[in-house]
């Protein structure tokens, strides 16, 4: 006889789990199409919905909000950018405008706060599949920034239950990892 397993426990077939909740992708303003186009394929491509998400630094997660939706309260009333709502419509008419003709069907939602942490509650929230963010960008600029603010990508990677997909972004020269 072989151990008893719970109901929550896969059972071992040797075939992969079958991914059945939506794909959620973290997306910025002005990041490439790329991280959007790769999310939307893996969704289509398992026939899964395609949840696109923006989080607002500029708010913070009010202490009922559990899965990081933007029921938020701003970090500083005063000097809170008035464009923040304008900001997010125009991410979601510029998603809308790359996703028009595909058959991927796709919601837009406005989170609030530091984006791994609010990506990380809303995936196990709705029960992501998987999460598909893009890498930082190449640059000293951008390695810099990375130093101070973290990598999302890599924070997410650590500390998920779901898989994690890092779309590459900027290029990079294989001949430098010779």
């Amino acid at each position: 006889m072989g151990n008893p397993r719970t109901a929550d426990e896969p059972q071992a077939t040797g075939r992969p789990a079958r991914m059945n909740g939506p794909v959620l992708a973290g997306v910025l303003p002005g990041q490439p199409a790329a991280v959007v186009g790769k999310a939307a394929e893996v969704a289509l491509s398992a026939g899964l919905e395609l949840v696109l998400a923006y989080a607002d630094v500029t708010t913070f997660p009010t202490a009922g909000d559990r899965d990081g939706h933007l029921a938020a309260q701003a970090i500083d009333p005063d000097g809170i950018d008035d464009d923040a709502a304008a900001i997010a419509e125009s991410l979601r008419s510029r998603i809308a405008g790359q996703l028009d003709g595909t058959s991927v069907q796709w919601t837009f939602v406005t989170l609030a706060g530091e984006p791994a942490r609010s990506l990380g509650r809303y995936a196990a929230s709705i029960n992501a599949s998987m999460i598909v963010v893009g890498t930082k960008e190449h640059g000293l600029g951008r390695k810099l920034e990375g130093l101070v603010t973290g990598s999302v990508a890599l924070h997410l990677a650590h500390r998920q239950n779901c898989p994690v997909l890092m779309v590459p972004l900027g290029r990079h020269d294989p001949s430098r990892n010779q």
